[in-house]
């Protein structure tokens, strides 16, 4: 998969494909019925089959001061869609410039001038544009006159609820896993890098690791059972765990514990 941050940086035999665009936060099963319709119409047409985010997530630069919210940060995301099949994924900028471009600029500029889209595919609630005035309507009536195509993506359920990154968000907030699984169609997981704790774990015959949520959502506090996959270095490999998730030590050290209280973090034993 072919990761862009700028249309200039398309190669010209990626243009003309079929897009789907969106956030996709957690590429949950109702984003993967979006994504999955401009995989098909991109194999029907033998055309490449692309996504189009942005980065850094709308929300997040509109509200910078609340909690983290994401459950898929970009590296994440981008290894969920690379896993579907997808040919180019166009992670745009989302900044001042592009947060004031209007919905028909967005179409003529972007989509076409730049990704040269020969297919759209989008979720019934999609917009975009400034002030969120481009809908799956618009892009419809554009299409007509400029040449593409366009799939609207009617709401994705299971019988019971509506596939939502927010209804998988209250999930995680509950401490269930395993709904947010039900929802997301694998289980949810954090990418972050390993940080040096007080490595007491060797002291008792427990190795343990520290690892930062970073850009995760935070879910319930408590200890959940993992299965933890090391990338590379000498213990590279997947081991089966114990995460605790809190924001103090278990260890009575009063001061050190005020300093850490603010902290987002996630111990996990192997």
């Amino acid at each position: 998969m072919h990761v862009i941050r700028h249309t200039e940086d398309m190669a010209t035999a990626e243009r003309g494909g079929a897009f789907a665009l969106g956030n996709f936060d957690g590429v949950h099963l109702g984003h993967q019925q979006v994504i999955g319709g401009a995989l098909a119409v991109a194999s029907e047409k033998a055309v490449p089959s692309g996504v189009l985010i942005f980065e850094p997530h709308p929300q997040q630069y509109f509200f910078s001061e609340k909690p983290f919210f994401r459950l898929t940060p970009f590296r994440a995301k981008t290894r969920l869609l690379e896993g579907l099949g997808v040919d180019v994924l166009a992670a745009l900028p989302f900044d001042a410039k592009m947060a004031e471009r209007s919905a028909e600029s967005f179409v003529q500029e972007i989509l076409i001038g730049g990704l040269g889209a020969s297919h759209i595919v989008v979720g019934y609630d999609f917009r975009f544009g400034k002030g969120r005035a481009g809908d799956g309507s618009l892009l419809q009536k554009m299409g007509k006159d400029l040449g593409f195509d366009v799939t609207i993506v009617e709401e994705v359920t299971n019988g019971r609820e509506t596939y939502s990154s927010t209804r998988i968000r209250e999930c995680l907030n509950a401490g269930d896993p395993q709904g947010a699984a039900r929802l997301l169609g694998h289980w949810w997981s954090v990418e972050t890098h390993i940080v040096t704790g007080d490595q007491r774990g060797r002291t008792i015959g427990f190795p343990t690791i520290n690892l930062p949520l970073e850009e995760h959502v935070e879910p319930a506090l408590g200890v959940y059972a993992v299965l933890i996959e090391i990338e590379d270095g000498p213990h590279q490999g997947r081991y089966k765990g114990v995460a605790n998730i809190g924001r103090i030590a278990s260890f009575k050290e009063p001061d050190r514990c005020r300093q850490r209280s603010g902290s987002r973090a996630l111990e996990a034993g192997r």
